[in-house]
């Protein structure tokens, strides 16, 4: 039996990073696992499951957008390399200035990776965005046209083309579709509390655009294993150069799936604003978004008071940048063909979101009704 590798995880303190650490403690995978975040596990709303794995690995607090703390991150006290290195480190916040981006997500990930060049790394996993792909509907597959739709998929775009061409860089690109699960405070999760606020209300529920519009998914602990799996796969069957595979269950989820079970959790009605409405809106979209933000934020803290919740990082705001026309429509089946992965959450149910809505609840983050 082969020794089992080395990990070093970047930004695993985040929603998908911690979900791996869990995988590798929880399925004894790693001889080490090294964390490195500039966010303390103690203060980024761990649940108990997250926080029991990262008990049993090294963690380091550290700044990868300094070159000094990358290489620290990789320092090893026998002077060896870590096997695996995994980059989730992305600033992941919309809507942010271009400088933001560029340092937290470019130079960072090109700066990790050029320190895993030096490092004679097995193979360096790196998280990018299915935001990247042309949004003209159909599923798009890694060889897809490119035009992203938001400025964080630009810079996530400009990181995963240079590191393509990195002389040397073993590496696996990974670029999922909506990731939801237990954890999520983005992705699906403010459809959610948007449907509690409507509750709330009594009222019904209306999205912008169709109910058509795509919104393609993936489990969390489907990309965790996904990460582990792709890894193993690239360094048992001696690979090199670059391999990217976009990460999507077969629900094929639009908007019309995700508010038939909002219906269901919450006994609430859903529609949706339909195109002419829409585009008028689209004219305008700052005071749209401002409008719809100022509709659901102040319910939304009427309930967190009547629950006696102080603080909670949950908020149903929905930035500009994600309410346009645009498609998340991937094609995750390139991984499954090539490698032998399989999805073990192939479609979107009731209680796969049930069960974000309890464990925020568990953590005295989201009212228990």
């Amino acid at each position: 039996m082969s020794p089992k590798p080395s990990v070093l995880v970047l930004g695993g303190v985040g929603f998908i990073g911690r979900k791996f650490v869990a995988y590798l403690t929880e399925y004894d995978l790693a001889s080490e696992i090294r964390v490195v975040d500039k966010v303390l596990p103690q203060t980024a709303y761990l649940n108990k499951r997250c926080t029991a794995a990262f008990e049993k690995v090294e963690f380091m607090q550290g700044n990868l957008s300094s070159p000094a703390s990358i290489e620290k991150a990789f320092n090893r006290t026998d002077g060896s390399t870590f096997d695996y290195v995994i980059n989730f480190a992305a600033e992941t916040k919309f809507s942010q200035p271009e400088e933001i981006y560029e340092e937290r997500i470019y130079r960072l990930s090109i700066n990790c990776a050029k320190e895993a060049v030096k490092r004679n790394t097995k193979v360096f996993v790196q998280f990018s965005t299915g935001d990247i792909y042309e949004s003209d509907g159909t599923a798009s597959k890694e060889d897809s046209k490119t035009k992203p739709w938001n400025v964080m998929a630009q810079y996530k775009l400009k990181v995963d083309n240079e590191l393509q061409n990195m002389a040397g860089l073993n590496l696996i690109i990974l670029r999922p579709a909506v990731v939801y699960g237990i954890g999520a405070m983005g992705g699906l999760t403010p459809r959610l509390i948007c449907g509690r606020v409507y509750q709330h209300l009594n009222q019904k529920m209306e999205f912008l655009w169709t109910k058509d519009l795509r919104i393609n998914t993936v489990h969390v602990l489907d990309v965790a294993k996904a990460v582990w799996h792709t890894a193993n796969w690239y360094v048992s069957n001696n690979q090199t150069g670059a391999l990217v595979f976009n990460l999507a269950d077969d629900n094929d989820t639009d908007q019309e799936a995700v508010n038939a079970h909002i219906r269901a959790i919450f006994g609430i009605e859903t529609g949706f604003q339909g195109k002419l409405i829409s585009q008028m809106a689209k004219l305008n979209m700052k005071g749209a978004t401002e409008d719809i933000n100022e509709m659901h934020l102040a319910p939304w803290s009427d309930i967190l008071k009547a629950h006696s919740i102080k603080t909670s990082p949950l908020t149903p705001y929905l930035d500009q940048e994600l309410l346009y026309n645009n498609a998340v429509s991937l094609d995750g089946t390139k991984i499954c063909t090539m490698t032998g992965f399989v999805y073990d959450h192939p479609k979107l149910t009731e209680a796969s979101l049930r069960e974000i809505i309890v464990d925020f609840q568990d953590l005295g983050i989201w009212p228990r009704d």
